[in-house]
């Protein structure tokens, strides 16, 4: 098993979930994190650090076209192991619906 970052993470990129992983395994895009589901272990401590409920174990009927997604987006994307402040427009984008087809970005973040 193992946690996701869905598009509700778009526009916003809040990193609390960052800094208590303990292996490590979110990557950073320009506009959003991902996980990477092989390198997590499973233990859910971001979860509830996600302010905005961006993240969901993979067992959730929502997660299932996440995992591959995420999958794809941390081998492309650089490790993140420390939290920063979230895009500027996070508070305006933050309850906004389906944002995937609309505002995901596939370009790299700058990592640590």
């Amino acid at each position: 098993m193992t946690f996701v970052v869905t598009d509700i993470c778009i526009k916003c990129k809040y990193t609390d979930c960052v800094e208590v992983c303990p292996v490590d395994c979110f990557y950073e895009g320009e506009n959003m994190l991902v996980i990477h589901p092989d390198e997590c272990i499973d233990c859910g401590v971001c979860e509830p650090e996600c302010p905005i409920e961006a993240i969901i174990p993979d067992a959730d009927t929502k997660a299932a076209k996440w995992v591959e997604m995420n999958r794809e987006y941390a081998e492309k994307w650089p490790n993140i192991t420390r939290a920063k402040d979230p895009l500027p427009e996070a508070e305006a984008f933050k309850d906004k619906p389906n944002k995937f087809e609309k505002f995901f970005s596939p370009r790299p973040g700058d990592g640590d």
